[in-house]
């Protein structure tokens, strides 16, 4: 017959106590505790990390280079299509230009969601390889 056994009351060493958890991954570190990072970076979370950064960044990136080249590439070969009044003295190079503003703004928000969302969650984890806490 099994006998249970109280945790002990000090919230330090009741840690662990009589769970039936697998243990977690081993820790990336050298023998001098430093964080090994050709072992980080050959982990699934880091590769997962990666992935999840090549998601947002690549698409991101390319999309708004072919808008910023498109713009160029408009304004250095139609000169007549840009400069067609909009609104006054208004014209399309004009709303062009300031669309690059908020596009900018607009990515730069939507990345920081992303971000928030998706990666830092990863980043934890790759953290927890080597259980470096977050300054």
């Amino acid at each position: 017959m099994a006998k249970a056994i109280l945790p002990p009351t000090d919230p330090g060493r009741a840690r662990g106590f009589a769970t039936f958890e697998e243990p977690g991954p081993p820790l990336l570190v050298d023998e001098a505790g430093r964080p090994d990072y050709a072992a980080i970076r050959d982990s699934a979370d880091f590769r997962e990390l990666r992935r999840r950064t090549a998601v947002f960044v690549l698409p991101a990136t390319l999309g708004f280079l072919a808008w910023y080249l498109g713009y160029v590439a408009l304004s250095a070969y139609l000169p007549e299509f840009m400069g067609a009044k909009v609104y006054g003295m208004i014209n399309v190079g004009m709303v062009f230009g300031l669309l690059q503003f908020v596009t900018t703004i607009g990515l730069t928000l939507l990345y920081s969601r992303y971000a928030r969302r998706r990666l830092d969650p990863q980043v934890a984890a790759v953290r927890a390889l080597t259980a470096e806490e977050r300054a």
